[in-house]
């Protein structure tokens, strides 16, 4: 059989460059050697050897997070050099990453999102009328950013101006948002047409973290990871299907990641990630851990489908053609 050629795309321009790379390794060590020819490429580094190589790559899995390998910038660039890739496409990418537009989505299909205010670079900061609309305790985060990046929980005025000020330095655009209170709940979908969900993990930080921010995170024994959530069926059943909506709603494909809160009887959806972490430690492999995919078992499903839509030697026959 003839092996297909992988291109692992990890590494990058963002601040997630370090965890890009985690998730870049532990795809490479799991990924089967009797199936796939496996090269690494760091796009930061390795732009040129990417394009000179192209012809000898039939698909690439982007693995990086955040700005420009997340947002659609990367997946546009190998759409030039017609190299087909692991996920979703540019549209998709550039609306999930964009806070203020995924939300907009969101909206147009019936899911409930946290109440909101967009304040744009320059325009002046008014921290009492953020309160008085959003409550006393508010939510701040860069529009295109990931990982929780630049994220701030502020419960006073002066919190509020560090918090934009913090955030305006990682993107022009910075969202408002009203707290709420309640449980996080994440949860894993895979397919193309037809979708299935992993199990559902509940993120809880210990103290002295406020919430699951970038070190809670990645640091060891900051956060408890309940997977699966020890959940109402009725109201994990609507996680699911939620979950299921935000995926088709950004026209995603292969894979996400949605992020939720709930507050009682609500379900408030927060995010949705198109490529989410895949290090030993990250939320969609251990989801799948509890489904009984190994990370061997789920990298090769996430190339399988992204192979029902891309035929390895169509590809290399469109190439020659294009030559």
């Amino acid at each position: 059989m003839k092996k297909i050629r992988l291109a692992i795309l990890a590494g990058g321009w963002s601040g997630e460059r370090e965890v890009s790379q985690g998730s870049g390794r532990a795809v490479y060590d799991a990924l089967d050697r009797n199936r796939y020819e496996i090269t690494f490429y760091d796009p930061k580094e390795h732009l040129l050897s990417l394009i000179e190589n192209k012809d000898a790559i039939d698909l690439a899995f982007i693995l990086l997070h955040g700005k420009m390998g997340e947002d659609g910038c990367l997946q546009g660039f190998l759409e030039l050099l017609s190299i087909p890739y692991v996920g979703s496409g540019v549209l998709s990418s550039a609306l999930a990453m964009n806070k203020k537009l995924a939300k907009e989505v969101y909206r147009s299909v019936g899911l409930q999102v946290p109440a909101q205010v967009i304040l744009k670079r320059g325009e002046e900061i008014r921290p009492r009328f953020y309160r008085e609309y959003l409550g006393e305790k508010v939510v701040v985060k860069p529009v295109s950013e990931g990982s929780s990046l630049g994220i701030s929980i502020c419960s006073s005025e002066v919190d509020l101006r560090i918090g934009i000020g913090k955030a305006l330095l990682l993107d022009e655009e910075v969202m408002l948002e009203e707290h709420v209170a309640g449980r996080e709940i994440t949860c894993g979908v895979l397919g193309n047409a037809e979708l299935e969900t992993l199990p559902l993990i509940e993120i809880a930080p210990n103290p002295p973290y406020d919430f699951f921010d970038y070190e809670a995170k990645y640091t060891s024994g900051a956060t408890r990871e309940i997977c699966p959530a020890d959940l109402d069926e009725t109201v994990a059943e609507k996680i699911r299907e939620f979950a299921k909506l935000a995926h088709q709603a950004l026209q995603c494909r292969v894979w996400s990641r949605t992020d939720t809160i709930i507050r009682g009887d609500e379900i408030f959806l927060l995010e949705t990630n198109t490529i989410p972490g895949m290090t030993q430690n990250s939320l969609f492999p251990l989801a799948a851990r509890t489904a009984g995919l190994s990370m061997a078992e789920l990298v090769e499903r996430l190339i399988q489908l992204s192979l029902e839509k891309t035929d390895p030697e169509c590809v290399r026959s469109r190439k020659r053609a294009d030559a």
